[in-house]
């Protein structure tokens, strides 16, 4: 379908040329982890702050720095969007179902994961096609995942 995917690709490129949530957060209160893909050389650095614990806390504010490629770039953009004020039960699900979508192997689906809308982050379904791209996708997921743990974990 040649029309939905010029769509997804000028969703793409307006997330890389107009990232949204970019900057950075005072550390602390916020989290700060870097993420790095040694095959390309793409950086992203997830600031994060979280109100709460376990599964019910919420990521009250995100914002997203680094460089790299344009899917790695958007697709940080767009995480920032899908888990802006979500619970870390949502933003879960909508991370296994991204990296589902992404063709990631040994993710657990929850039972209601697959009713999850995923909105924009379906433009780089594409991204699967080019097996070297996915992981410049899920970089900032990966990123965002240990930022997460280090928010609702912290080191005393």
């Amino acid at each position: 379908m040649p029309g939905l995917e010029d769509l997804y690709r000028e969703i793409i490129l307006d997330h890389y040329r107009t990232p949204r949530n970019r900057g950075e957060l005072e550390t602390p209160p916020a989290v700060k982890i870097d993420g790095h893909n040694p095959l390309c050389g793409d950086e992203i650095t997830v600031y994060l702050t979280v109100d709460g614990t376990g599964d019910d806390a919420v990521v009250t504010d995100i914002k997203i720095g680094g460089q790299g490629c344009s899917i790695s770039q958007s697709s940080a953009s767009m995480m920032t969007k899908a888990v802006m004020g979500k619970p870390v039960s949502e933003i879960n699900a909508v991370m296994r179902r991204f990296k589902t979508m992404m063709g990631i192997d040994g993710i657990e689906m929850a039972d209601a994961d697959s009713e999850v809308d995923l909105g924009e982050l379906e433009a780089l379904q594409g991204v699967v096609k080019f097996p070297v791209r996915i992981k410049c996708a899920v970089l900032s997921w990966n990123t965002l995942s240990n930022a997460l743990d280090a928010a609702l974990n912290p080191v005393e």
